[in-house]
């Protein structure tokens, strides 16, 4: 386990937990050192081929805050300067976030533990799937505060929820409860809070169950269905399914089916 201050990293065997670790500050995202921190962790899962799957969540009573409405007021921070500085800001700060776990070819898992707030609820769609405990709650608060989803929200949330949805939250900025999250398809399960971990950690057990190459080319394959064309994608996975054919842990795979056949 790597304790830093704002990220907890935890790897047992192929599964990464990674903890946002500010719970008086609501796990908020207020500056450039909590936002190196996700995205070095996110760097360092990416290099470890023996990492299959991780689960992001917060320590506390929330789950990710968004960012520092202080600073906001104060104009300090992604505030700071100029309108020319504050696109700056955004651009070399907290947009890096959403690049990282977009390049992630790890499936990951958002075990919500309660507010996901503005840039907060943007994180969590970050996530591949997202769990939520009956103490979570979600919105696209930006419009609230006169501000925009400056963290990628925008093209985030309608791909979770459909365009309609993400319409409704981000123009209202109102907030959801874990029940009708999952009335809308944000999140596909919600559990008994002393459960969610366990929920996520027997998914994650189950996803890292299967050969760690195959899990990571899917990621992408689907990663970039999301944008392309289908003779491209097609065209991908011939690629990829001609490495996968050849690899070790495709072989091993095939001959323990077969033995559980046999038996």
């Amino acid at each position: 386990m790597a304790v830093t201050d704002f990220v907890v990293f935890e790897q047992h065997e192929g599964i990464v937990t990674l903890t946002l670790n500010a719970p008086e500050e609501r796990n908020a995202l207020t500056g450039h050192a909590q936002w190196e921190e996700v995205v070095a962790a996110c760097e360092r899962v990416q290099r470890d081929p023996l990492v299959r799957v991780v689960i992001l969540t917060g320590a506390g009573s929330a789950f990710c805050a968004g960012g520092n409405v202080k600073d906001f007021r104060d104009k300090r921070g992604l505030a700071a300067g100029n309108g020319m500085a504050v696109r700056e800001n955004y651009r070399n700060g907290i947009q890096r976030i959403p690049l990282a776990f977009y390049r992630l070819d790890v499936p990951t898992i958002a075990a919500v533990n309660g507010p996901a707030i503005g840039a907060g609820c943007d994180l969590a769609c970050m996530a591949d799937i997202r769990i939520a405990s009956e103490k979570a709650s979600f919105a696209e608060s930006f419009v609230k505060l006169g501000l925009i989803p400056g963290d990628g929200g925008a093209w985030l949330l309608q791909r979770v929820v459909g365009y309609s949805r993400a319409a409704e939250m981000s123009f209202t900025g109102d907030l959801l409860d874990a029940r009708q999250a999952l009335e809308i398809g944000l999140v596909s399960r919600v559990v008994p809070p002393d459960q969610l971990m366990s929920e996520a950690r027997a998914l994650a057990e189950r996803i890292a169950a299967n050969p760690g190459q195959a899990l990571r080319m899917t990621k992408r394959l689907m990663r970039e269905a999301q944008t392309s064309r289908l003779d491209s994608i097609l065209e991908l996975s011939a690629a990829y399914q001609a490495l996968t054919h050849t690899s070790a842990e495709h072989d091993a795979a095939v001959a323990a089916f077969l033995e559980r056949k046999r038996s």
